[in-house]
């Protein structure tokens, strides 16, 4: 450097701090990116198209909850046309597209673009990031799946149903969509890591959920029709839907949707329970496995 060029060199105060305010730290990080995470599954946040699908499968839900009530109202019947617990298994088509469609948008978006370094770069480490996502969508189905059960209630209520019978049945049904989200969430964040492709994850999951319980549904149909009765509920563990069937046949009170109505009893629905715990806590494993690399 010339004795010209160092005459000339300046120095400028470009105002550059170090940061002394607040460091909320990991647990606010994380509570940021559930309620991040949630808002999106509903649209909330991003642009107008994106909350259309979402709002209308969770118009869906609750239309015929509260068109059963407006007959059971008008009829002045002394009970629900359906049970709590079977709202969700009837509904099971709406709940499947929910969960394609916004498992992918929960995490391939970060996937595809890179994003997860940049979590990662701040005070939030893997498991933080696993559990928020999770959350995010196992609330994002309950919210979805117990709602048209409040409306069933709500509507007994004002129906003057039996006020402990009803409570009974939605308290079940809450539990019951409780268990389906979490397997749910899991089954459909599992198959949407896999891929940074959107679209390719909802087919895949759309795929899981769809041959799954069709597969199922054949050959207890052929066991029922074969009169291999005994068959049917083993059957059942092959498939998310009824596996949650299954679970609420044996301990919820529930009236099996199996061929003959031949759900398991108390002990094949350990059984199923244990699987569906096995599968949550599965699907979370594997999420962290995913997940255990920075540079994806």
């Amino acid at each position: 450097m010339t004795q010209n060029q160092i005459a000339q060199t300046q120095i400028h105060n470009i105002g550059y701090r170090t940061y002394d305010g607040p460091r909320l730290g990991r647990a606010y990080a994380r509570r940021s990116l559930f309620s991040q995470s949630l808002r999106g599954a509903y649209g909330l946040g991003r642009s107008a198209k994106s909350k259309v699908l979402p709002m209308l499968l969770f118009a869906v839900m609750c239309l015929p909850a509260a068109i059963m009530v407006a007959v059971a109202v008008a009829t002045k019947a002394n009970d629900l046309p359906v049970d709590y617990t079977r709202n969700a298994i009837l509904m099971q088509a709406v709940i499947g597209l929910f969960i394609a469609a916004q498992a992918p948008q929960t995490v391939s978006r970060d996937l595809r673009f890179r994003t997860v370094p940049l979590y990662f770069s701040r005070p939030i480490e893997r498991v933080d990031y696993v559990l928020a996502k999770f959350a995010a969508m196992a609330s994002a189905l309950f919210i979805l799946t117990a709602a048209p059960l409040v409306v069933l209630y709500v509507g007994a209520l004002l129906a003057k149903l039996d006020f402990a019978d009803q409570t009974k049945g939605f308290a079940q049904g809450l539990v019951s969509v409780a268990l389906l989200s979490l397997l749910f969430a899991g089954i459909g964040l599992v198959v949407s890591a896999l891929t940074p492709r959107r679209g390719f994850g909802v087919a895949a999951v759309i795929a899981v959920l769809t041959i799954s319980y069709g597969a199922v549904s054949a050959v207890q149909g052929v066991a029922f029709d074969q009169q291999s009765t005994g068959s049917i509920k083993w059957f059942g563990l092959f498939s998310p839907i009824t596996l949650i069937d299954g679970v609420q046949t044996a301990f919820l009170g529930a009236t099996s949707a199996f061929p003959g109505r031949e759900g398991p009893g108390a002990g094949a629905g350990a059984v199923y329970l244990l699987v569906v715990l096995a599968l949550i806590a599965g699907s979370y494993a594997v999420l962290m496995r995913r997940y255990r690399k920075v540079g994806l």
